[in-house]
């Protein structure tokens, strides 16, 4: 590429330190398509007559069926993805392929290839997403009414239903969708005709470029063009995002799937088992969810550390953008992928939810409600329930079992019908505000998404 300026090679452990073609290969097909585009700009500029331009699209064209067929060799001296398919072309040939690099750089060239795999994927991960989705509310239908503890701080709070816990999880992945939709709009802009850093006097149609290749536009300022890696930074955030929510019901479906809570049964196919003790029954499709969320937020710093401190326009640190963006893409797809197997195969166990989710306790709350709606200021209530409480752990009774007389102790205040309170069907039917897990809010929540997706 250089040796009019050098007069020595460049020393092989230089080369083996700053090849990126044992991965940037692949690129290949966002760089053909680009090359293509770019020498039929070329040849309405006048920079190519018709024949050297299908000498250009055919040549590759046959690149990228040899890459696909496994027969292209790649090769390290000459670094990239690029200058590989750029000098095979030219091999194959002959003059032609010289030209294509006319009016551009790597460095548009590169930013064109990675917007375009970025554009690809998140159009892959946004139908993996959905994916997703749909087993999780499937699941939600099948088991919409059983009841289970709702928690916070891991201790048991209120009352809620299967479908409703798994209808949180549908909401999020609903938000990484948009997230990844809103942001694929940023990527979706060419940057190729920036040239190194400030275009080119040779000024090809980039509007028609950008249009060949599926863009909504085109960069404003070459040096932004050039310099910017924050569609790739953004991009990891989502993607890491996406790992945080399913980190999080990982952590759920460990609790549930444990001898103490047995809310739900992983199926074999989605769980392991131990090389020493018999009996186990791993569910490490979760654990390594968990683990995976640090991976992708390591990606995400480790892009975002490269760049902080550049200045413009290309610095050879961005070379470092790539490894990280690749490997999150290949994490979250597989993560995504496992993740709706094993919820589709996962089995709720109704009699265990029934049997935690009868602890009276978990409607201390509706008792603290019954005294505000006998006209007992909310924090007075609170007292009274929680003396009631007391009462109960003291006496080891459970807190419905409470008598008539000892709740009327604590205060007259409790009436005749405070026992009506203990009653889980009233106790859903009275939470009818948008959001609350009501049955019929449930069921509309679930028409809706169903509807939806």
């Amino acid at each position: 590429m250089w040796t009019g300026r050098f007069s020595q090679a460049t020393a092989d452990l230089v080369l083996q330190y700053g090849e990126s073609i044992s991965y940037d290969w692949k690129l290949y097909r966002h760089d053909i398509a680009g090359s293509i585009a770019h020498a039929r700009a070329q040849m309405k500029a006048g920079m190519l007559t018709q024949d050297e331009f299908n000498a250009i699209e055919n040549g590759l064209k046959s690149i990228l069926a040899d890459i696909e067929a496994g027969h292209f060799q790649w090769s390290i001296k000459l670094e990239d993805v690029h200058m590989n398919i750029e000098s095979e072309l030219t091999r194959r040939i002959g003059a032609p392929g010289a030209k294509l690099h006319t009016a551009r750089s790597r460095n548009d060239q590169v930013a064109t290839d990675t917007r375009l795999y970025c554009r690809a994927e998140i159009d892959t991960t946004m139908q993996l997403l959905q994916d997703m989705q749909r087993a999780l509310v499937r699941k939600a239908e099948e088991y919409a009414s059983i009841r289970i503890p709702g928690y916070t701080h891991l201790q048991r709070a209120q009352p809620v239903t299967i479908g409703h816990h798994l209808l949180a999880y549908v909401e999020m992945l609903g938000r990484d969708y948009e997230r990844l939709a809103d942001c694929r709009r940023r990527v979706n802009v060419s940057p190729l005709g920036s040239g190194a850093i400030a275009g080119s006097t040779i000024n090809l149609d980039r509007f028609g470029i950008a249009e060949e290749l599926g863009f909504d536009g085109v960069t404003e300022n070459s040096m932004d063009a050039i310099a910017d890696r924050d569609y790739i930074m953004e991009t990891l955030f989502c993607l890491s995002l996406i790992g945080t929510h399913l980190s999080r019901m990982s952590e759920d479906l460990v609790l549930w799937s444990s001898a103490e809570f047995g809310f739900c049964t992983l199926s074999d196919a989605h769980t392991t088992g131990s090389s020493l003790m018999p009996q186990k029954k791993n569910p490490d499709v979760c654990e390594l969810t968990r683990g995976k969320s640090g991976r992708l937020y390591g990606n995400l710093v480790s892009v975002m550390v490269a760049v902080k401190g550049l200045p413009l326009t290309y610095n050879r640190d961005l070379q470092e953008d790539k490894e990280p963006l690749f490997d999150s893409f290949e994490t979250i797809s597989l993560a995504l992928r496992v993740n709706t197997e094993m919820v589709a195969a996962m089995r709720i166990n109704p009699d265990r939810c029934a049997a935690a989710v009868a602890d009276p306790l978990l409607l201390a709350t509706d008792l603290a409600d019954y005294l505000v709606r006998r006209g007992v200021p909310f924090r007075h209530a609170h007292e009274l329930v929680g003396k009631a409480v007391a009462v109960a752990v003291g006496s080891n009774t459970p807190l419905n079992e409470l008598t008539l007389e000892q709740f009327r102790a604590i205060s007259p205040e409790y009436a005749e019908d405070v026992h009506s309170v203990f009653n889980l069907d009233r106790a859903f039917q009275l939470r009818t505000n948008p959001g609350a897990p009501n049955p019929d809010n449930t069921a509309r929540r679930i028409a809706f998404w169903k509807e939806k997706l």
